[in-house]
């Protein structure tokens, strides 16, 4: 009896929680996409930590359409690498509106953490995903592409090289520096890919207040590592240019500097 009193409790309370379920009660078939209106093909951003509160694109698009009952749409705006047919769809945002204005730093994390190229332009696809509930049967628009130049984020530990042998020269403007940081898992160790020009110099630098006019206070020479008694590849040599900046005199190329605050070494590969 007692078995027959307990399965009927819980048949009731099983009975209850289906009947709440709003996706349960929403009887609704997809019948027309959403269409992206803009950007439009062909719009153009670059994006700059500088304006990083700045709206970089508003994203505009049509309702998508469904049969049944009336309910609450949602939409999601997804962007991919041109071309890849959505393989890999990066959200940027969900909204029941029909129109959402993308910050700078919004829309660069998206496309920093879908693995587009920074300091690059990209081409990007961009569509609408509609959906009801959180199960339902999802729309996708046609997409638009756009092309988008991300700027780095970088690592709160990095250091940073400026001067006329790295690609930005003796500027801070528009993420021209270049970050030099911690190897991963190290504390005292920089590593940097980097294309220096033969016969030029430059300076490593401990910050960066990321404005146009930099921060030129802090930073290390080549006399502060030779003080160190730091080894120091053949190809640097002291610039003797009134700040004992380095100097490189290898070929011009990509390179890999390395910085072994362990080992007091400076190589490169």
């Amino acid at each position: 009896m007692k078995n027959i009193v307990k399965l009927s409790i819980f048949s009731m309370l099983f009975a209850t929680i289906v009947s709440c379920n709003p996706d349960d009660q929403i009887i609704v078939t997809p019948s027309a996409t959403a269409k992206v209106l803009t950007p439009a093909t062909g719009f153009s951003v670059v994006l700059s930590k500088s304006t990083e509160n700045d709206v970089a694109t508003v994203v505009t698009w049509d309702a998508a359409q469904y049969e049944g009952t009336q309910t609450v749409v949602n939409y999601t705006i997804e962007i991919a690498k041109s071309g890849t047919n959505f393989a890999i769809p990066i959200a940027v945002a969900t909204t029941t509106e029909l129109s959402k204005s993308l910050k700078v730093s919004e829309l660069n994390s998206a496309l920093v953490n879908g693995g587009f190229v920074k300091k690059e332009v990209n081409d990007v696809d961009i569509r609408i995903k509609s959906f009801v509930g959180t199960s339902g049967v999802a729309q996708y628009s046609s997409a638009n592409t756009i092309k988008a130049t991300p700027y780095n984020i970088p690592l709160a530990t990095s250091h940073w090289l400026v001067g006329a042998a790295t690609p930005g020269g003796w500027s801070w403007n528009a993420d021209d520096e270049t970050e030099f940081p911690l190897v991963a898992g190290k504390t005292n160790i920089y590593e940097v890919v980097v294309v220096l020009k033969n016969g030029e110099a430059f300076r490593e630098f401990l910050g960066n207040n990321f404005t146009n006019d930099g921060n030129w206070d802090a930073s290390h020479n080549y006399t502060y590592y030779t003080g160190l008694g730091f080894t120091i590849d053949s190809e640097l040599v002291n610039a003797g240019d009134g700040d004992a900046n380095f100097k490189y005199t290898g070929p011009t190329g990509s390179r890999i500097l390395k910085i072994d605050n362990v080992a007091k070494t400076i190589t490169l590969d």
